[in-house]
């Protein structure tokens, strides 16, 4: 059987190798994917972001520990940064959900950022498929650190959770921008530091200021120790009261489609580019445009054109620098 067969029948050996596949860019990988996409669609997807410190994998931790407690299958995607300088990442979000890893029925998967940027790496959403194939009920996604405005979760997670922490700063310098755009449960962890009443109060009071259109989803914003495990459950219950909002308000289906829209797009950008080098590599058209705008004879808007146009089959020709 091939790996996507196996995963689809609940093998998680095939579905480990399988994303260690996706994540290491194997063409293989793709036609797995290819199979497993009809059987996928069936999970919900959480996304948890927020600065680094705040306690995201403490939280998650909790998280996967309540929804188990309901019967739930688990998956967790743990994204990582990655070294600027080795290219190397620890992977050590799991450590800390270390007391689930004789339990059959969580799985979890660190992942690197690779250099790519919004606090997702770039496999994130195909590993997630693999997790939603192998018969996960919720798939929790867990960003790394990220600032204002590294909101690419929004993309990939049914229910977006912003974890924020006391003693930040300039608290709402912190909590603005992007990242309140993005949040649908708000949560203000390490509660039981000073300053954690002062942060929830101005989280409300800049959510309140939003003009949100009537009828949509009002974000709460809840006060958590994870480290305690204080919380927790008014926190999945929350996000499960957003759930039941999307389905029956009719907003998941427009949700969907976005999300799909925007899938696509993103593995038709990769193949254009990673074509658009092969197309290059066999004239050398790379290094003749590099050098050619050292010496200005080269603009590099006119060379990207010429280039599409090739890929196109439109026979326009670089000239020679």
């Amino acid at each position: 059987m091939t790996l996507a067969e196996q995963v689809v029948q609940g093998n998680i050996r095939a579905a480990a190798r399988l994303m260690r596949d996706i994540d290491d860019n194997r063409p293989s990988a793709v036609q797995e994917l290819k199979q497993l996409y009809p059987h996928t669609g069936q999970a919900y997807i959480i996304g948890i972001t927020g600065p680094p410190g705040a306690g995201k994998s403490t939280l998650v931790d909790q998280l996967t520990a309540s929804f188990r407690s309901r019967g739930q299958k688990v998956g967790v995607v743990a994204i990582d940064p990655t070294s600027p300088f080795t290219g190397g990442a620890i992977l050590g979000d799991r450590i800390r959900m270390n007391r689930h890893s004789c339990d059959e029925g969580v799985f979890i998967r660190s992942l690197a950022t690779r250099g790519a940027l919004g606090g997702l790496s770039r496999s994130t959403t195909d590993v997630g498929m693999v997790m939603d194939a192998l018969g996960m009920d919720i798939v929790i996604i867990e960003t790394v650190g990220v600032g204002q405005d590294e909101v690419d979760i929004v993309k990939a997670a049914h229910t977006t959770c912003v974890v924020m922490v006391p003693g930040l700063g300039d608290d709402i310098q912190a909590i603005k921008a992007g990242i309140l755009e993005i949040g649908d449960v708000f949560v203000v962890n390490k509660a039981d530091r000073d300053g954690a009443d002062r942060t929830t109060r101005e989280l409300t009071t800049m959510l309140e200021m939003r003009n949100a259109p009537e009828g949509s989803w009002n974000p709460q914003v809840l006060k958590t120790e994870a480290q305690r495990g204080s919380g927790i459950e008014e926190l999945t219950a929350e996000i499960l009261a957003h759930r039941d909002f999307l389905f029956a308000s009719g907003t998941i289906d427009n949700f969907l489609r976005e999300r799909n829209q925007r899938h696509f797009l993103d593995i038709l950008r990769d193949g254009l580019f990673r074509n658009a080098l092969a197309f290059m590599a066999g004239d050398d058209t790379l290094t003749r445009v590099v050098e050619g705008m050292g010496s200005r004879s080269i603009d590099p808007y006119s060379a990207a054109e010429v280039v599409l146009q090739d890929m196109l089959g439109n026979r326009a020709r670089l000239a020679d620098s």
